[in-house]
């Protein structure tokens, strides 16, 4: 493997899509014209780079730990495998970070000018908070990774922020009911999480790290991740109820039905390890779920 080819692996491309199904979401509620909008590019690029960012820290604190061993069952790891150093990496997580942080800015910038300082602060705030969040994932002896914490912070930072903190972008200001959509991808997005978790669940036990799976053992994170599931589409639904106009609302339910069909599959497979394929599965319907819900709201 060259250099760039692990670069381009530890980045981990395909797991994009999903970190961007709250902007999409976001942006359709706040301003019919997003596509056509600076603030929405920079906001696509920012948070890009903060899951490009958590995939090298992930690649670096797994790594460095020793979680990310023979053990484990996904693919192999750049860090694992030496097609990078620990050096390099460290490197690429610095690099990556203040990029992030320079894009945000001008996001920042071009949302609120000079007329809104004090939004202006919050959201570089947030920014710097959500970069955090991205590296402490694994990385250092407090990893919240490693305490069971990291579907929280996924649930926060690619549900809540991502599509009220985006819609506030357009909009500077908020709606109760955008919570409702961001409640719906902050939980998928935490579906994926768990589902990884899941199928990573002995060489995680066995090698320490404390996972939500972890602690709640392989047949109860089941039960856990049809709760999710299950409340994620309801509250769409809600949100569908409370705001519906048009028939054209109801485009989303296209992507309901592979959720179903991942619902009888997970309850299918007594094996958890066999659950890898389902992590793009469920990664790309949410996606799907982004650009249907959105098209709904703008067509």
């Amino acid at each position: 493997m060259t250099k760039f080819k692990a670069w381009i692996s530890a980045a981990r491309l395909r797991t994009l899509p999903l970190s961007v199904s709250g902007i999409v979401v976001g942006s359709a509620l706040g301003y019919i014209n997003f596509l056509e909008t600076n603030i929405f590019w920079l906001a696509i690029a920012t948070t890009l780079g903060l899951q490009i960012l958590s995939n090298f820290a992930n690649d670096y604190g797994d790594g460095v730990k020793g979680t990310d061993n023979e053990d484990r069952v996904g693919p192999q790891r750049a860090l694992q495998s030496g097609a990078i150093s620990k050096k390099e990496m460290y490197r690429g997580i610095v690099f990556t970070a203040l990029i992030t942080l320079g894009v945000a800015i001008a996001l920042i910038y071009v949302s609120f000018g000079k007329e809104n300082f004090f939004y202006s602060v919050f959201f570089f705030i947030l920014g710097l908070t959500a970069i955090a969040a991205a590296i402490k994932y694994t990385m250092g002896s407090s990893a919240y990774g490693y305490r069971g914490l990291g579907d929280l912070f996924v649930f926060i930072f690619f549900g809540l922020v991502s599509v009220v903190g985006c819609y506030f972008l357009f909009a500077k200001k908020l709606n109760i009911l955008v919570f409702l959509p961001a409640i719906t991808i902050g939980l998928l997005s935490a579906t994926v999480l768990n589902l990884n978790n899941m199928r990573d669940y002995y060489s995680d036990k066995k090698a320490g790290k404390n996972t939500l799976v972890v602690k709640l053992g392989i047949n109860r994170a089941r039960t856990y991740h049809f709760t999710l599931l299950i409340i994620a589409m309801l509250s769409m639904l809600v949100y569908l109820y409370a705001t519906y106009k048009t028939p054209i609302n109801f485009l989303f339910l296209i992507a309901y039905i592979p959720l179903l069909i991942h619902i009888r599959k997970v309850a299918k497979t007594s094996d958890s390890e066999l659950l890898d394929p389902e992590l793009k599965k469920i990664a790309l319907t949410t996606f799907l779920l982004s650009i249907l819900f959105s098209l709904g709201q703008i067509l």
